[in-house]
């Protein structure tokens, strides 16, 4: 078990940073159910990235230009939700599914524009582990939940942010701009699903697919439930339904005599079973910032 911690974290880390910056939305007032379509424009972009400067023989630094090339990339494509949702008041459940649709559709498209298939090219190197055997994107997961945390909780900004989705009007009275902190908020978590997105490819894969994600947003996303919206209780979530996914990958190595009697698909659906049995046996009552997911327009109380 210990000798697969890497690998487990590996699994866990992208999850978390893209439930944190689920939070952060969401603490905002704006529900971003596009984590996944995000991940994969990050994922998308980071591994074309990749590619194409590998071939031209950039140094290692390339990777991390992939990286912050996924994230920017799909923070701009979160302005799509960020404009229906916060300016237009447009119902923010089918804005984000019009953009985890929409990215399924670009991806492929622009795969089949460059690399003429429905997928990149395979890189020859991702990321690899460091010097303690664990994967860069763990301590980016890690740094970037201490940061939200401390933003969150102890500073006047982060204060502002989560009044904006508790008492929006109250927030407006002292001088907050309610609609600037909501399209920041859901910037950032645009950005954070496409690091992760990034993040994901480098290391679990050699190529972006249609697959490459493959679930990890949703996931996420019930995470943020499940951690009743603080970094704490979501870091604990998300190793819990990171676990399970790695679990899914790795069991040939934790439960040999078990994976060999059952079919792989068994395994498969093991991740997305926990997270809605947790999701079940833990609801009731509700933590969710009071204003979450409803549309602020001013004066309108």
């Amino acid at each position: 078990m210990l000798s697969s911690l890497p690998s487990i974290f590996m699994i866990v880390a992208p999850i978390l940073i893209t439930a944190v910056g689920g939070m952060i939305c969401e603490r905002s007032g704006v529900v971003n159910i596009a984590l996944e379509g995000l991940m994969g424009i990050g994922a998308f972009t980071a591994a074309t990235v990749h590619v194409l400067m590998e071939a031209a023989g950039f140094g290692r630094w390339d990777l991390c230009v992939a990286l912050l090339a996924g994230a920017i990339l799909a923070a701009v494509f979160t302005l799509i939700h960020a404009y229906a949702s916060i300016s237009l008041n447009a119902d923010q459940t089918i804005s984000g599914t019009g953009i985890n649709l929409l990215s399924s559709g670009v991806t492929i498209f622009f795969c089949q524009i460059i690399f003429r298939a429905d997928r990149t090219r395979p890189f020859q190197i991702g990321m690899m582990p460091d010097a303690s055997g664990f994967y860069p994107t763990l301590w980016i997961a890690l740094a970037i939940l201490i940061v939200a945390w401390f933003v969150l909780y102890r500073t006047a900004f982060g204060l502002r942010l989560r009044a904006c989705g508790e008492h929006p009007d109250a927030a407006a009275s002292v001088g907050v701009n309610v609609l600037g902190m909501r399209y920041f908020a859901t910037l950032v978590s645009g950005f954070l699903a496409g690091l992760s997105g990034g993040c994901m490819v480098l290391t679990q894969s050699i190529q972006f697919t249609s697959n490459t994600v493959n679930g990890a947003g949703f996931i996420a996303l019930a995470a943020v439930a499940f951690g009743r919206w603080k970094p704490l209780g979501i870091a604990g979530s998300t190793f819990l339904f990171g676990l399970a996914s790695a679990l899914a990958v790795l069991s040939r190595n934790f439960f040999p005599k078990i994976s060999q009697a059952l079919p792989s698909e068994v395994f498969n659906i093991l991740p997305y079973f926990i997270t809605l049995l947790a999701l079940m046996i833990f609801s009731g009552k509700n933590y969710a910032p009071a204003a979450d997911g409803k549309p602020y327009v001013k004066g309108a109380s």
